[in-house]
């Protein structure tokens, strides 16, 4: 199948936006049905709005370069988590499984006391 560049209108703020033959090939080997609907710029805020920090990044950088991801051991079930950082070894990195389970435990204070990354089988 051959994709050609589209530019779509995004439905929050009406900009124009390139949904390239790159990213129409992405979403068809994932098998979305449906292009995106808005802009890169209105996706990502409505993900850091949610807090939905594992998904925002994707892996990619804010210019929308590709990552270096890290592997990690979940701190709290063990299984492998792939983060965009170094991890150190005095912080202790959750899956985002676990991270999304302690949540609700850390205070409001805005440290979250550890690092979440999701697993592996989800890049």
């Amino acid at each position: 199948m051959s994709f050609v560049d589209k530019t779509l209108t995004c439905k929050d703020c009406g900009a124009s936006f390139t949904f390239s033959a790159g990213e129409q090939e992405f979403h068809a080997q994932k098998g979305f049905t449906y292009p995106p609907g808005r802009c890169p710029a209105c996706r990502a805020r409505r993900r850091s709005e949610r807090g939905d920090y594992a998904s925002s990044t994707g892996g990619y950088s804010n210019s929308g370069e590709r990552r270096e991801m890290f592997s990690a051991t979940c701190s709290e079930c063990g299984k492998e988590a792939r983060v965009p950082f170094q991890p150190r070894d005095d912080r202790p990195v959750y899956c985002a499984d676990c991270f999304r389970t302690r949540q609700g435990t850390f205070s409001g204070s805005g440290s979250r006391g550890g690092y979440a990354g999701s697993h592996s089988s989800r890049w």
